[in-house]
């Protein structure tokens, strides 16, 4: 059984560390957060304007993370690992506090994120869950590049596709649901990059933090990290990790059916802006019972609010 009021965590969570890309260390905090406010990220080492909304209409930047900007300019990036924590573990109101403008990257996964949360323990309101429901097909198109969201009945699933040369990477595929599946090895999987892209990374001021504890190194058919993968989809299972914390930035949970081939933050971004930019293609619906058996959805104790 499924508590289906929204939820937050039950006490103040802190972590320290590294960004990846400005190497610089922040101080963050994930605090309980009020029904029906949402996720928060504040900057606490500005004393004005300082609060976040992570919106897909506040997205500024999709390479190589999704980073979210307020109206004056204040920023937070590489949110995509702890918003898939978020979304993953239903955490559905949360203010975060963080004294830098970078989330810690820590092993480059979501992995100590989930641990700290489940440990710390989750407090519940009397608020009904909302989420959204998808009622059209929406495709975002690159070549032969895609993304794609659809109808699904009680789930929200990912079928998500990479196409790599390099002979380590490949081509890797994995479908998964999110609401029903076991996701301990999607959290754990970290983030990766080939030997040959990092000179080029790091002369466009990116990667300053990264190092082979908190990424996945790749030089043509060798894994440069000592203990290799921890999954044999690790690759891809994080993109899946990825675009599951860029699907959050719509502000709540989804029931849909997503496919992507090669997409990264700014195809998820596009295809979010596309599916809101038109009130037929979508309804936030409000749960009415407590409890619902196996499933986080049951299609006749939905309301239509929107």
């Amino acid at each position: 059984m499924s508590g289906l009021n929204q939820k937050t965590v039950k006490k103040e969570i802190i972590f320290s560390g590294a960004g990846l890309h400005n190497g610089k260390i922040a101080n963050m905090s994930i605090k309980p957060g009020n029904p029906n406010t949402g996720i928060i990220f504040k900057r606490i080492d500005i004393k004005n304007n300082n609060l976040i909304i992570p919106n897909f209409i506040n997205v500024t930047n999709t390479s190589l993370n999704t980073t979210i900007s307020n109206d004056q300019g204040v920023k937070v990036s590489t949110i995509e690992h702890l918003m898939g924590a978020l979304f993953g573990l239903g955490i559905d109101n949360a203010l975060i506090e963080i004294d830098n403008e970078e989330i810690p990257i820590l092993d480059g996964s979501a992995k100590e994120f989930i641990e700290k949360i489940v440990e710390t323990g989750f407090q519940d309101s009397d608020a009904p869950l909302k989420i959204i429901k998808i009622n059209k097909k929406i495709q975002f198109n690159d070549g032969e590049r895609f993304i794609s969201i659809e109808p699904s009945k009680l789930s929200l699933d990912i079928n998500f596709e990479l196409k790599y040369e390099n002979p380590i990477i490949g081509n890797q595929k994995n479908i998964i649901s999110v609401y029903e599946d076991d996701l301990n090895e999607i959290f754990e999987s970290r983030t990766f990059c080939l030997f040959e892209d990092i000179e080029k990374i790091k002369k466009n001021g990116l990667a300053k933090g990264g190092s082979l504890d908190n990424a996945i190194v790749v030089k043509e058919n060798k894994i440069l990290n000592n203990n290799g993968l921890r999954n044999p989809e690790e690759f891809v299972n994080h993109k899946i990790l990825d675009c599951i914390g860029d699907l959050y930035t719509c502000g709540y949970r989804i029931i849909a059916s997503i496919n992507c081939s090669q997409g990264g933050h700014y195809f998820t971004n596009q295809l979010l802006r596309k599916v809101f930019e038109n009130k037929e293609n979508f309804s936030i619906v409000e749960i009415k019972e407590r409890n619902l058996p196996h499933s986080i959805i049951n299609r006749s104790l939905l309301r239509s609010i929107a």
